[in-house]
């Protein structure tokens, strides 16, 4: 029975891998084409803005986020939160006018929380580093 459990847990995590793999790819794709898109309405329109540059910068945190996944396999948590921090901030920046001063304090104050979460993450990791998490799986 043992025998079935471990080729059973084999094929669901290389399964799983593989639908990773291809959302990862499917991602990739579709940040490149909106990156396209991007640029081409730049090009059009021969004026680049902060929001633009703002813009470009989050599709570059993308792919950055998604080749660190596939060098190491994970994803350090600091990247979909840099990620959120420029979204808010263009956000602020976009729709400044049409903003009351609570909605871009509060907007103001997500981005504070969020970059001292990553100081907290960093300073954690720096202080009580932790050993990489032992693979159960090797002996499959």
């Amino acid at each position: 029975m043992e025998r079935y459990r471990v080729k059973t847990d084999a094929f669901t995590s290389g399964l799983l891998m593989w639908i990773e793999r291809l959302g990862l790819i499917l991602v990739t794709i579709a940040a490149f084409v909106s990156l396209s898109h991007e640029i081409m309405r730049i090009w059009a329109t021969g004026t680049v803005s902060l929001g633009d540059l703002l813009q470009l910068f989050l599709y570059l945190e993308v792919f950055s986020m998604i080749n660190s996944y596939f060098g190491s396999g994970k994803i350090p948590m600091r990247y979909p939160i840099y990620i959120a921090m420029v979204a808010l901030a263009r956000y602020l920046l976009l729709d400044l006018k049409e903003l009351t001063d609570e909605h871009m304090l509060s907007i103001a104050f997500s981005i504070l929380v969020l970059a001292f979460s990553v100081l907290v993450m960093r300073f954690g990791h720096t202080k009580f580093p932790y050993d990489d998490v032992p693979d159960d799986n090797k002996h499959i």
